[in-house]
């Protein structure tokens, strides 16, 4: 309560007509505004305002809705012109009034139509509910204090009413539902006396004005699919369902609003929207309205809005409908600077507080300056300004931020600009060969290129595109020629490109990507420029273009904890919906991969570093995945699996490559009588996850033939029964495989009994002379399959499998001694762990490790260009020699080649 509740009102009725009118008018609303100044009206104290039970009938529930709606008007404008009431409280006291008046509309209306009977769905026989869909303000919870509301009517099924029990007549669910509708929008919307609880707009239901006032479900979603223009995407982002099946209808709904893919198409269709509304205010001369003039309130609502149609379909935590929370979302997320949400949301505050005192001052739904000197004056010293001069200093302070950040989300960064220099050399390519001009940009081929140009442009995609696809398509063109012949390797950084562009061709989301964010360009050629891999994996999954926009974000090292937290919230969201979630796996797990790549071809990366993030990767990956699958089993006995996924391999010895498959064992430990069953169903899923193509890509390839009894054993196997296969069937090439094993996710204490399972395996002591000779046999049958090539480090003799073998070997020979070489630390850390203990000469272990690191480097960047060989030169061949001189050292023979 303010320390003088009587000076309080009387200053507010200084700076409103309106309340000045409400109180001379009626001394009992004075009376109820000194009592209860202090304190919010609150939907209990709405609740108790009548006895809404007696006033059904409209006679009766009209006038108490109006008294209700002075009540809590006085009120609100009292509280915050004294600084009592924030802006959440007039926003949500407002809205909670319009939701209270719908639903007690809403009864009286259905009263009102009891003659009828119930209405019944014609499908399902059941009793039918109008669902009143709050839209605009009132949808997103952010009335004004003299807003009017948009609503629309929709019911779930068509049928007829049940004609009551005193034999009343039966009409159409769509006659009854109409009627109701009249009867609602007249209850709130009819002037008295007493004046309006909310005016009442409908034109934004299904075509209009022109349109039924109640539709059903399958009218509406018919009119979605068929009908629904981008302005009604935007609209339809703060629908909110004030009654009846709430769920069904955003079920129906959220397709429309929010597309699967990256939609930056919207940036169009929202700059569009806006410059028809520009167009408006400049005809009208509403420069002054500070909603929809420069720098006002849509703005805002614009930019908040254009993120949420791009990315909502993708993230559903941009699902959201308020506006501020929108703005906070976008800053966490990291797609707006967190500065500029600051002044966003600051403008924000100071644009729809000035519109409250804009409508305080006659109760009136206006968002124009006034005119005259007194109300002027009225409106500066509300908003706490000494003059009006003041005043407009502040608000064009605001509005011009409003402007700037506007701009920068949507104003097109070619618009205006002069035609690209090369835009003759492509659109003239189909008539002409540019030949010489490709040759002084620097293309070495420039015939060849010519023809790839040429025939791009005479392709039957190309000639099949819509024209405003076609239009941003010529717009690139020249701009990725240019950026193309800067490089070094500038007919195959083209050749790259002219391929993506030919996949994305249709895709005009993609287009527009590009188009709106030229400064990805450069950062595209220089991926395409420097790996085909690269370039191949960009162009399969276009979608990562989006990954170009913020470098700080590609370049950014990675936040293990925070992306698996983001992970697993997106996979929450897509509670119950299996493909949503097998795709949300398959994004983050190409995006992630993605950023690595261009970290890796930025040099951020040693290949041991990068192959520890890859593996860190897939093990987030499949820890999620098995969650998820495992809710995905309807009749599973436990909320957490006593399962854990074993790692094998580039896996299990963390040397993870882009495009390496994943070999993997599921263990268990669960006395359930169904469980051997239930994760076998477990294993399936995960591998039908992992591996099946969705319209996102494949997750991994995996190989599941290391487990016991290998491709003829079971899917999983309990801890017990693992344990026992490797005491005494496992064979000595599936104790090396030990060597490069480890618990990756699921289960820990399942993991734990692995690792000792493992420990125990690797240090039981062995006859040297039989695991040599087995040894030896195994590498001999793998060069008869895999012959030794100097162009193939990984099978050349001393190449990545001689020291691969070389470490396992001394593992298995040693580790009862020696328990530290049964740590899973890499070849690398383990070589130098047998030279520290006396079991290899340092000198030939640290050449080892330097030849080990020169073919994974050999390796990893053949595979960024798609090759399969290496060139051998001098130092290649040197480290062969000095490894196959450890291998002699090792196991007491020279390397045959043969």
């Amino acid at each position: 309560m303010p320390a003088n509740t009587a000076a309080a009102i009387a200053r507010s009725r200084e700076f409103s007509h309106y309340l000045q009118r409400l109180l001379t008018a009626r001394p009992e609303e004075l009376e109820r505004l000194q009592a209860r100044l202090g304190q919010p009206f609150d939907a209990a104290e709405m609740e108790a305002f009548a006895d809404w039970q007696a006033l059904s009938d409209a006679e009766g529930l009209a006038p108490a809705l109006r008294r209700l709606r002075q009540a809590v008007v006085a009120r609100l404008i009292c509280r915050d012109l004294n600084g009592l009431a924030s802006l959440d409280e007039v926003v949500s006291t407002v809205s909670a009034l319009a939701d209270f008046a719908v639903e007690r509309a809403l009864a009286s209306a259905r009263a009102g139509l009891a003659h009828y009977g119930q209405p019944i769905g014609e499908d399902s026989g059941e009793v039918q509910q109008l669902i009143v869909i709050g839209m605009g303000k009132l949808g997103g919870g952010e009335l004004n204090v003299s807003s009017d509301i948009d609503l629309i009517f929709i019911y779930p099924e068509s049928g007829d009413t049940d004609g009551g029990h005193h034999g009343g007549r039966s009409i159409s669910n769509h006659e009854y539902f109409t009627q109701m509708g009249k009867k609602l929008i007249a209850l709130l919307n009819d002037v008295t006396a007493d004046g309006q609880v909310f005016r009442v707009d409908m034109r934004l239901r299904p075509y209009g004005d022109s349109g039924p006032l109640a539709m059903s479900f399958a009218a509406l979603e018919n009119y979605l699919l068929s009908q629904g223009r981008e302005w009604e995407r935007y609209a339809w982002i703060k629908a909110r369902a004030l009654s009846g099946d709430a769920a069904a209808l955003a079920d129906m709904a959220r397709p429309f609003i929010y597309r699967k893919y990256l939609d930056y198409s919207a940036y169009g269709a929202m700059r569009e929207l806006h410059a028809q509304i520009r167009r408006e205010v400049a005809r009208r001369d509403m420069a002054d309205n500070i909603k929809l003039g420069p720098g006002g309130i849509r703005e805002v609502e614009f930019i908040a809005q254009v993120f949420q149609l791009i990315r909502g379909g993708r993230d559903r935590s941009l699902q959201l409908r308020g506006t501020r929370e929108t703005l906070r979302r976008l800053g966490e997320l990291r797609l707006l600077e967190p500065a500029a949400v600051t002044e966003l949301l600051e403008a924000y505050a100071f644009l729809r507080n000035l519109e409250h005192r804009l409508q305080y001052l006659d109760d009136q739904q206006t968002q124009t300056l006034p005119s005259g000197a007194d109300n002027r004056a009225r409106i500066a010293a509300s908003m706490g300004c000494a003059d009006w001069e003041q005043f407009m200093n502040r608000l064009n302070q605001q509005r011009r931020k409003v402007t700037r950040h506007f701009e920068q989300v949507f104003i097109l960064p070619t618009e205006g600009a002069a035609d690209h220099p090369l835009s003759e050399l492509w659109l003239d390519i189909a008539d002409c060969l540019p030949v010489e001009k490709l040759q002084a940009l620097g293309f070495s081929e420039p015939e060849q290129v010519a023809r790839q140009l040429q025939s791009l442009a005479q392709g039957q995609r190309y000639q099949q595109m819509p024209l405003n696809g076609r239009k941003q398509f010529d717009q690139l063109m020249p701009a990725l020629i240019e950026v193309a012949s800067r490089f070094d390797n500038a007919d195959a950084t083209l050749a790259r490109i002219i391929a993506l562009m030919e996949a994305i061709s249709r895709r005009a989301s993609y287009l527009a990507l590009l188009t709106e964010y030229p400064q990805t360009l450069q950062r595209l050629a220089s991926l395409y420029s420097s790996s085909a891999w690269v370039s191949g994996y960009l162009t399969r999954h276009p979608i990562l273009l989006d990954e170009l926009l913020d470098a700080r974000v590609l370049y950014a090292t990675p936040d293990w904890p925070q992306l698996e937290a983001q992970l697993e919230q997106q996979l929450s969201q897509a509670d119950g919906d299996v493909e949503a979630k097998m795709d949300a796996l398959r994004h983050f797990q190409h995006a992630q991969s993605f950023r690595l790549v261009a970290q890796d071809l930025a040099g951020m990366w040693t290949v041991e570093a990068l192959s520890d993030q890859l593996s860190l990767l897939a093990d987030i990956v499949l820890a999620a995945t098995l969650r998820h699958a495992w809710l995905d089993i309807p009749s599973r006995h436990c909320d957490t699996p006593r399962f854990a996924i074993i790692g094998y391999g580039k896996l299990g010895g963390k040397e993870l490559g882009y495009a390496s498959d994943l070999d993997l064992i599921f263990l268990y430990d669960d006395e359930h009588p169904d469980a051997a069953e239930l994760y076998s169903r477990l294993a399936r899923k995960m591998s039908t996850w992992l591996t099946s193509a969705t319209a996102a890509g494949v997750l991994y390839d995996i190989d599941l033939r290391l487990r016991p009894n290998g491709a003829s054993g079971l899917l999983v196997s309990s801890v017990n029964a693992f344990r026992q296969y490797q005491e005494q069937q496992a064979w000595v090439w599936e104790h090396q495989a030990l060597t490069r094993a480890r618990y990756v996710a699921g289960d820990a204490e399942v993991g734990a009994q692995f690792e000792q399972e493992r420990h125990a395996i690797l240090t039981r002591r062995r006859d040297l002379s039989t695991l040599r000779d087995e040894v030896l046999a195994m590498r001999q049958r793998m060069l008869d399959s895999h012959p030794s090539r100097d162009e193939d480090p990984k099978n050349a003799r001393g190449g990545i499998i001689d020291i691969e073998f070389i470490v396992q070997y001394l593992i298995l020979a040693h580790a009862h001694a020696l328990p530290a070489l049964t740590a899973n630390a890499g070849n690398i850390a383990l070589l130098a762990t047998a030279a520290e203990a006396g079991l290899i000469p340092a000198a030939d272990a640290e050449a080892a490790r330097n030849a080990y690191r020169h073919y994974r480097r050999l390796q990893h960047a053949a595979r960024l260009n798609e090759r399969q060989t290496v060139a051998p030169d001098a130092a290649l061949l040197e480290d062969y020699s000095q490894c196959r001189a450890l291998w002699q050292r090792v196991f007491e023979q020279a390397l045959n080649f043969s």
